[in-house]
């Protein structure tokens, strides 16, 4: 009778025993150690043939066959004589025979020889004998397993090897194919990213527009003697989008695509990159028109080092100088566009960013306002939003987030909302992920003593005071004495979204920066370890204003700034030693002067200063408005701010 399938338990699958070639390999594994480990459970001695007859005469053998083909006789003995040669078998007597074997040459003769033996000895002690000629399989077993088994390893081991790499024998990820790329080819209909995908990035997208357009239309630039570019290098900082952007120059131009990392073509071997990036031009002309992508190009375009008795391994030099052959030179690579990304173009080898190589470098920076909010767009697509969300607000207290950073705003707010049961998420969720993202995760269960916590309240307080009271400070939104991530304290802040910095701006953010330890100093009498990153921070900027931007007035307008990377290899620096006591001494009177400043500016508003630290004890998070209802309007804010008023309207942005 048929099975009937609606009468199997619900909730239950079949059980499916599928063959795998593995189980050959067990089973080979399995046989091989009983022939090996198990020859009939017996364990037999060596013995030499005198020491056999000794023991015949003395009559305790109780059986010998002697396997006329082999020279070999197997010696059985009497059970109750066994306890005499116990020494020989390790004081463990074997229970099953063979107890000995020996060996002799092809003149024995076993008849005459057992003949005489058993004559010597009475009828009842006689010794039976068997005489035979046997067929060894083993031998010639044991003569084939040690091909065999290097036939199945090597078998075995290119075939996990193919696997694991994503080929099959004699595919792209063989070990005899070790020189063939690595890259993934995507074929037209394959892509789906376009433009409309990518959100922001209007400049590069525009640059991007032009390449999409040679691939569609190359007789358009070609009757008028043009020539469709090489490559373009996209530039940017970590998150920025350019490897999305590549993919919708790919999806708009309806080509193939050939995506690779720049890593994949440095390997141990020697010569592989270089094959590597010979078959990856090679599958490209096959496939032209077409695009090639080359995911972090630093990993193989580093500039080549001078002194070649500092480098131990050239075979990334290798690997470049082919990569450098391949896109400009003696062959034709028509159709084939080279588009690459990278966020440290400054280590890039001159001869790589060289006009006819990438001719063009699209840079693709921080999305700005505009650009936040088609970003989050693109995002909050799937996420099930409030009704009053206000996605204006958002991206207004984001600056200097990448897209990248904004698509973890977007999923840690949704993660939050989650855990806090919420059907819709909302504005607040945001918020608090930002807070998480930048500062990161809140650690109210911290134990801080109580004359710790009096100490951070004024630092941060010392922060807030001067950042409100300096008109060219960043703009204060948040202060909180709630350990988040490796900090006590933050304070979050709303930097403007400008180009330029003039010195005047630069001295009164490092005038914020130092007013935390300034506020110790004031209250405790001494500074704490607290202002470690405030200190890191100021100096650098110190430094930078007298040697960079020429702000010094005894320095003049000089600057020592490397754009391109090459000085790190010298061992002496592009100034005089009495230069350099110079510059410490200009950076010691600049941070000396704006550390006067910032004690003046505290001391003269003590009273709000103190005020402010006790509101921070007992709230441990105030907002805007209570620093306006303190020292009033801030100084500098443009006519018609809009001050938040509560947490819900509260952003919490750069952290300190």
């Amino acid at each position: 009778m048929a099975e009937n399938r609606n009468d199997r338990p619900q909730g239950r699958k079949p059980v499916r025993i599928r063959f795998s070639i593995s189980w050959i390999y067990f089973i080979l594994l399995i046989g091989i150690g009983w022939m090996f480990f198990n020859q009939n459970g017996a364990n037999p001695q060596k013995e030499e043939w005198d020491e056999v007859k000794a023991q015949w005469l003395a009559g305790d053998i109780k059986e010998v066959t002697f396997i006329r083909n082999e020279f070999e006789g197997q010696v059985t003995m009497k059970p109750d004589r066994l306890y005499k040669y116990e020494s020989k078998f390790g004081g463990n007597v074997p229970g099953k025979s063979p107890h000995f074997v020996f060996l002799v040459s092809g003149s024995f003769n076993a008849e005459e020889m057992f003949g005489e033996l058993n004559a010597e000895l009475p009828a009842d002690e006689k010794v039976k004998v068997v005489i035979e000629n046997r067929e060894n399989w083993f031998s010639m077993i044991e003569w084939l397993i040690f091909p065999v088994l290097l036939i199945l390893m090597w078998v075995f081991m290119f075939r996990g090897v193919n696997k694991g790499m994503g080929g099959g024998p004699g595919g792209p990820g063989g070990i005899f194919n070790v020189g063939k790329a690595t890259g993934k080819l995507a074929e037209k209909d394959s892509i789906k990213v376009t433009f409309k995908d990518v959100a922001g990035l209007y400049g590069a997208k525009e640059e991007v527009m032009e390449i999409v357009d040679f691939l569609k239309n190359p007789k358009k630039y070609t009757a008028l003697g043009g020539k469709i570019p090489k490559g373009a290098l996209l530039v940017g900082p970590p998150g920025t989008g350019k490897t999305l952007l590549a993919k919708a120059v790919a999806g708009e131009a309806d080509v193939p695509f050939f995506s690779i990392s720049g890593s994949d073509f440095v390997e141990m071997f020697v010569g592989v990159g270089a094959s590597r990036v010979r078959d990856l031009f090679r599958q490209a002309k096959e496939k032209s028109p077409c695009i090639v992508f080359i995911d972090e190009i630093d990993a193989v375009g580093r500039a080549r080092s001078k002194n070649g008795g500092f480098s131990s391994n050239d075979e990334r030099e290798n690997t470049l100088n082919q990569l450098l052959t391949e896109m400009d030179g003696f062959g034709s690579n028509s159709g084939v566009i080279i588009l690459a990304a990278t966020n440290r173009a400054d280590i890039l080898d001159k001869a790589l960013m060289r006009a006819g190589r990438f001719d063009r470098q699209i840079h693709v920076e921080l999305p700005d306002l505009k650009e936040r909010k088609e970003i989050f767009q693109v995002h909050l697509r799937g996420l099930k939003l409030a009704e009053d969300f206000d996605l204006e607000f958002l991206a207004k207290h984001t600056p200097g987030f990448s897209g990248a950073d904004i698509a973890n705003v977007c999923n840690e707010a949704a993660l939050t909302a989650a855990r806090r049961n919420k059907e819709a998420i909302e504005k607040q969720d945001f918020l608090d992920a930002v807070d998480r993202i930048v500062g990161g995760l809140e650690r109210k269960s911290k134990i801080i003593t109580p004359q710790e916590k009096k100490s951070i309240a004024h630092h941060e307080a010392g922060h807030a005071t001067v950042s409100w009271l300096l008109p060219n400070a960043n703009p204060l939104f948040k202060v909180t004495i709630v350990p988040r991530g490796q900090a006590l304290g933050a304070a979050w802040y709303l930097p403007e979204e400008r180009q330029l910095v003039t010195k005047e701006q630069m001295i009164d953010e490092m005038c914020s920066l130092i007013g935390g330890r300034v506020a110790e100093e004031i209250v405790n009498g001494q500074p704490s370890t607290g202002a470690l990153n405030d200190l890191e921070r100021l100096t650098k900027m110190a430094y930078g204003m007298v040697t960079y931007y020429g702000m010094s007035d005894k320095i003049g307008n000089m600057s020592f700034y490397d754009s391109t990377g090459t000085r790190a290899y010298d061992l002496t620096k592009p100034y005089s030693e009495k230069t350099a006591e110079l510059i410490d001494k200009e950076v010691k009177e600049l941070v000396g002067m704006i550390h006067d400043r910032t004690l003046k500016i505290l001391k003269d508003n003590y009273d709000g200063f103190t005020a402010l630290a006790a509101l921070l004890l007992e709230k441990e998070v105030i907002f805007a408005d209570d620093l306006e209802r303190i020292f009033g309007p801030r100084a500098g804010a443009p006519e018609g701010e809009k001050i938040p008023k509560d947490p819900e309207e509260t952003a919490t942005e750069t952290y300190e």
